[in-house]
């Protein structure tokens, strides 16, 4: 469990907030490397269309393109999810300038991230994972709470320490990773069950009934049942922050995971992977 445990304390690190109201010449280039590539922490990651957006320490950046574009405010988005109707969810610290309080709770952008608003716990939650379903959203602030509507929140009956939450705004499947193994919820967070044969992973994340893991090492896998049984893919290389997936047939899925400087992809279930950036037509 040591691994897994230095490399949760790696990705979950916060760099100290600028007090609001500060003055700051900080812009979106100097939040991206020489090679156009966020240089703060990642946290999350939405795929759509081919459109790759991550959730940052500096807020959120299209790297579909390079240099990488930052997309509204800088704000510390330490949770980050998609609803549905295409709606984003995040948490974390408000970043130089905001009006936010802190910590930021849950808020929302129906706007692809160029503006969010505030919908529950402010001042009070900093969720540090989120994930949406189809009967609403789980988060873990410390602890693991279930909104049906990100607004009102209860406490889950028995606890469990998530480190990466993965769920589809199209089932209520959800999958939770902590020290002591993968745990699986089929009630949208309510009740939660260990999968004891699940290799320890990282982070997760799930796809039309299929999902991928990926372990603190950066070794894939998959399971074409929602996280019941595993395969062993390939290795990413770099040192993974967050994962996405999409189904490309029936047997393969297409995964993007993010590193400390690049986005890599594969298109045979994980087996080989690419720079997105060599990929741009």
């Amino acid at each position: 469990m040591a691994v897994l445990t230095a490399g949760l304390l790696v990705l979950t690190a916060c760099s100290p907030q600028v007090p609001q109201g500060s003055d700051t010449s900080e812009s979106s280039e100097s939040a991206t490397s020489a090679q156009g590539y966020p240089t703060g922490h990642i946290h999350g990651m939405s795929v759509n269309s081919n459109r790759v957006l991550l959730a940052t320490h500096d807020g959120l950046f299209d790297v579909s393109e390079s240099p990488a574009i930052q997309i509204g405010p800088t704000i510390d988005l330490m949770g980050f999810t998609t609803a549905g109707n295409g709606e984003f969810y995040a948490s974390g610290h408000p970043g130089p300038g905001s009006d936010l309080p802190n910590p930021v709770g849950l808020i929302r952008s129906t706007d692809q991230g160029q503006t969010w608003q505030p919908l529950s716990r402010q001042g009070e939650s900093d969720f540090h994972a989120l994930a949406a379903t189809d009967g609403g959203i789980v988060g873990f602030d410390g602890q693991l709470r279930i909104s049906a509507d990100g607004t009102t929140w209860e406490s889950v009956d028995e606890q469990l320490p998530a480190f990466n939450l993965a769920a589809t705004p199209r089932d209520s499947i959800v999958l939770a990773t902590t020290e002591d193994g993968l745990q699986r919820s089929t009630d949208n967070g309510a009740t939660w069950a260990a999968v004891p044969s699940a290799p320890l992973l990282m982070l997760t994340a799930l796809s039309e009934g299929k999902a991928a893991g990926i372990t603190p090492e950066g070794r894939i896998y998959t399971s074409s049942d929602a996280g019941l049984t595993w395969v062993e893919q390939g290795v990413v290389p770099g040192e993974a922050a967050a994962i996405a997936t999409h189904m490309l047939d029936d047997s393969t899925l297409r995964i993007w995971v993010a590193t400390e400087d690049s986005v890599q992809v594969s298109n045979d279930n994980g087996q080989t992977f690419m720079d997105i950036r060599s990929n741009h037509q």
